[in-house]
């Protein structure tokens, strides 16, 4: 409704100004002048002539009086209460609820057309009414007429006709009814089956034989597609005269190679299904040994060792394309607990080639499920949990894409370009996250170009958002004309809480660690100072809400309260720390890879203080260890090497300890029971803290 203002001048001498305006009334005035003046009220006050000439001026506004006027909202951005500055100012007075149509739509036709058969189907009625009516006049004459004629004649004969009439006209012809046919009967179908006739042609050919088909309308297309078939071969035949020999053995070279192609892909799709099925038996059988260990074996001298594991080595993956590709990143399926996929690229910047992304099952360790190849190296990977057939990849040449594996070509289903706000820098890490209001699948990017980008998937293409902006805090240099310069800070991992889902955690090369919010573009919530190196990862915890790990390549791993700007635990390793992964059934157990060639496998509940286990996996000391996943399910874990090669072990008993039953206590397990423990030792913590 438009705020239109109206004013109006309200004057007090508008009488006054009549009898001033000079103009002689005569007596019909001053007559007029004696009614107004006795319809004058006695108590209206007496004012003087400048008082009465006084304008006053209203404005009529569209504001409704009754409209609240101090309406507070909170505001994410400045973290307070804001006042709202517009309020909805429309009053209803009277509302009804119409059941017009017009009648161009298509109800108002629809409406139109019954109207006219309605009207059309009473025209008729009245039509068969005034027939009826003319043969009810008619009937009687006839029936005088004939009762003048059968009084000449004997009487029984008329008693007869009459009866015969009045019994037709009582019964009502019921027509005849179809014998239906059983369609599974053949042999009543081949005594039903009719001759076609003849057609005219230009050759004169007889119609085809009888035949046992009960459709019978197709035998003529069935005749002319042999005639058709007939006329090709002949023409083929007559070609194949003209030609020289040469060109008869090309031809037939030819001929032959398109046969065998079309032949071997049939029979390739045909065979796909059962040949897999054997390839795992095969390898079922050849890897019995490792199958039973995985299934079956429990390392017995756990018992006496000092509450210290080890890891079994069980299956090795590795392919002949991703020789020399070292192993970028690694991610379990959340559906298909035995399959997982490898990302194959290089972290050597004068080293830079192709990538590779090879997903592989436990049931088949001698050769990859899927091959996908790219142009640029494979950084990082995550595969969706609703949709565990999609996959999204982050390249080294800053291009995000995401791979189908139901679809069988090797080209991702959706990749990023310049246009559509690809990164200017290697992707280090992506993340999955719940579909945005319109349902569409959206996933995260960090990149070393200071860019976390949220993506979108629509129909045809990827529409990015730049959700922040790294910017390293105190590095600002002045430039030309006063200007001051920031330093762009290098993404190189981040992690999404659990619960709240616009908090996340994103690690730098600067060694900084900023806690961000999806709200906020251009400040962080918080900033620790964690490393003296770039962070290589940073992981919430999956049980307890306020504490997250990180690890870095100045040999630490640091546990973090994100209330508390300090660390709670550091552990050094001795060696560059490539990634860590917490443990999907316990809050304290994670583990650690370093460059040294060893895993170090930690549980706070155990020791505090150092690893319950240290061991070399890779058989050649220049291999170096760059990441690790622990199995959702199952008590095993992955590492990838440098030089391609993927190796699965298995956790010893000690390193999966679960509560101990005690007499007459049922055993407590679930989230709440290790966010107890883990808040039993970062309370000690905070107390040590807090004396020294």
């Amino acid at each position: 409704m438009s705020t239109a203002l109206k004013s109006f001048s309200v004057g007090r001498g508008t009488r006054r100004r009549d009898e001033d305006s000079g103009t002689d009334m005569g007596e019909g005035a001053d007559e007029w002048a004696q009614s107004k003046a006795t319809v004058r009220p006695p108590d209206q006050l007496e004012l003087t002539d400048a008082e009465l000439k006084e304008e006053f001026t209203r404005i009529l506004t569209a504001n409704n009086p009754h409209a609240p006027q101090n309406i507070v909202r909170y505001s994410f951005k400045e973290g307070t209460y804001k006042l709202i500055g517009i309020v909805n100012q429309l009053a209803v007075h009277f509302s009804q609820v119409g059941n017009l149509v017009s009648k161009d739509s298509d109800e108002g036709r629809r409406q139109h057309y019954r109207d006219e058969l309605a009207a059309g189907s009473q025209e008729s009625t009245k039509v068969v009414i005034s027939e009826t009516e003319i043969l009810e006049e008619e009937e009687p004459k006839e029936a005088e007429a004939e009762t003048e004629a059968g009084s000449q004649t004997d009487m029984p004969v008329a008693e007869a006709a009459a009866k015969v009439t009045e019994e037709e006209l009582m019964t009502h012809k019921q027509p005849k009814e179809r014998k239906l046919t059983n369609q599974f009967n053949f042999s009543e179908r081949a005594s039903q089956t009719l001759n076609n006739p003849l057609r005219d042609r230009e050759c004169q050919m007889e119609p085809p034989p009888r035949t046992n088909f009960s459709a019978t309308a197709n035998q003529w297309e069935i005749y002319d597609a042999y005639v058709e078939e007939l006329e090709k071969q002949e023409k083929t035949k007559e070609k194949e005269k003209a030609k020289t020999p040469v060109a008869k053995k090309m031809g037939k070279m030819t001929m032959r190679k398109m046969t065998s192609m079309e032949s071997q892909s049939d029979d390739i799709t045909k065979v796909t299904q059962a040949a897999k099925i054997v390839e795992r038996m095969v390898n079922q059988n050849t890897y019995d040994d490792v199958a039973q260990d995985f299934k079956y074996y429990e390392d017995a001298a756990d018992e006496y060792r000092d509450q210290e594991g080890t890891l079994l080595p069980l299956w090795k993956f590795q392919n002949d394309k991703a020789k020399r590709l070292a192993v970028t990143a690694l991610c379990w399926n959340p559906k298909y607990n035995d399959l997982f996929a490898v990302g194959h690229g290089s972290y050597d910047f004068m080293k830079q080639s192709r990538g590779m992304l090879l997903l592989y099952s436990m049931k088949n360790p001698s050769f990859p499920e899927y091959i996908f190849s790219s142009e640029s190296g494979i950084m990082c990977l995550d595969m969706h949990a609703d949709h565990p057939y999609l996959v999204v990849v982050g390249h080294y040449d800053g291009n995000v894409a995401i791979y189908n594996l139901k679809k069988p070509h090797s080209q991702p289903s959706f990749r990023s370009s310049a246009k559509s706000g690809k990164h200017t820098d290697p992707v280090w890490q992506v993340r999955w996250q719940k579909d945005d209001m319109d349902n569409n699948l959206n996933f995260f990017s960090v990149s070393s170009d200071g860019r976390i980008v949220s993506w979108t998937l629509l129909k045809s293409e990827l529409v990015h958002t730049d959700v922040i902006k790294l910017k390293a805090e105190g590095n600002t240099t002045d430039g030309l004309d006063g200007l001051q310069l920031h330093t762009v800070g290098c993404g190189t991992a981040f992690d999404f809480h659990k619960e709240i889902d616009y908090m996340f955690l994103v690690g730098t090369e600067e060694g900084k660690i900023y806690k961000c919010s999806k709200s906020y573009s251009s400040k962080f919530l918080d900033t620790y100072d964690a490393h003296n190196m770039a962070v290589d990862a940073v992981s919430w915890n999956p049980y307890h809400t306020k504490v997250f790990m990180s690890c870095s390549s100045d040999w630490t791993v640091k546990i973090w309260d994100h209330t508390i700007k300090t660390p709670m635990f550091i552990y050094d390793l001795n060696s560059a720390v490539g990634d860590v992964a917490w443990a999907p059934y316990s809050s304290t157990v994670f583990a650690a890879v370093t460059t040294n060639g060893k895993t170090h496998v930690f549980d706070l509940s155990i020791n505090k203080y150092e690893a319950i286990c240290n061991q070399p996996v890779v058989a050649k000391k220049k291999n170096k260890i760059t990441h690790v996943q622990f199995n959702p399910i199952h008590p095993i874990i992955i590492v990838g090497d440098d030089r391609g090669h993927v190796i699965c072990l298995k956790l010893s008993p000690n390193l999966r300890k679960t509560p101990k039953e005690k007499k007459g206590q049922e055993v407590q397990k679930g989230p709440a029971v290790e966010i107890a423990k883990l808040d039993k030792l970062l309370n000690l913590v905070r107390e040590v803290k807090t004396k020294t």
